[in-house]
């Protein structure tokens, strides 16, 4: 299995242009919007960040924005380390950030950010950066806060011995909630957000793919059963590699 002999499937028509894979549940990277006691919900999509890897901070002199920055470990050799940088908060010149509660889990991070008026006025101030841009289309979107390392939602990686490693971002969801199954010529995957938080909007998450097993020749692609098989899921990403079983025969 070279580098051509397999390839992403499930990706044609209409989907989700932050992933493809992703089949129900909130769009986009990031969601900002206004709650009712007048603060600011922030959710932002950060694939591979471990819960105690985010940093975050208030702009020390508008205090209209929180900066934050987190990056994936730097064990994973086969793709290397993700890094992201961005900011959320305030489209308006009459209110300050005045505190914020962020909590990293299974790839999402959620802020809520506390806000006061510093200029008076009786109107209820929405705008805020950036605006929520979840949509569905044909084309797929870069991570806009990936600094350095993949911006797609799907890695795959050829391995010796015709074996492969690939990658899916399922950003929301827990290790235990992920299915894997393999026939002879494909893997495929579903993974859902049981938890849905109180301030996610669409309900929970659902993704849903396969990776198809194809010949670069005219030769029948190699069956994936002849393969050892396995898969974790942590911090929103599903890791999945296919090796070649270890040899038992052994020679008097």
């Amino acid at each position: 299995m070279d580098s051509s002999s397999y390839s992403s499937v499930l990706i044609t028509g209409i989907y989700a242009t932050n992933n493809q894979f992703q089949k129900a549940g909130p769009k986009g990277f990031i969601h900002v919007k206004v709650l009712e006691n007048d603060s600011l919900y922030v959710r932002v999509d950060l694939p591979g960040v471990p819960d105690d890897g985010i940093r975050h901070r208030v702009d020390a002199v508008r205090k209209k924005l929180v900066f934050f920055s987190g990056q994936t470990p730097d064990g994973n050799r086969r793709e290397g380390v993700r890094e992201y940088s961005g900011s959320a908060g305030l489209g308006c010149d009459c209110c300050e950030i005045t505190g914020v509660d962020a909590k990293m889990k299974d790839g999402v991070l959620r802020m809520i950010v506390s806000r006061v008026k510093v200029k008076d006025h009786d109107n209820k101030c929405t705008n805020t950066v950036p605006p929520n841009a979840g949509k569905s289309g044909r084309h797929l979107e870069d991570h806009p806060f990936v600094v350095k390392g993949r911006k797609g939602a799907f890695v795959g990686v050829p391995l010796p011995g015709d074996g492969l490693y690939f990658a899916v971002d399922i950003p929301g969801v827990r290790g235990d909630d992920v299915e894997v199954l393999a026939n002879e010529h494909q893997v495929k995957f579903y993974a859902e957000v049981k938890n849905v938080y109180e301030h996610d909007e669409g309900g929970g998450r659902v993704y849903l793919g396969c990776v198809n097993s194809r010949s670069s020749s005219s030769d029948p692609p190699p069956s994936i059963l002849t393969h050892r098989l396995g898969y974790d899921a942590e911090f929103g990403v599903l890791k999945i590699v296919i090796a070649p079983r270890p040899n038992n025969t052994s020679s008097d």
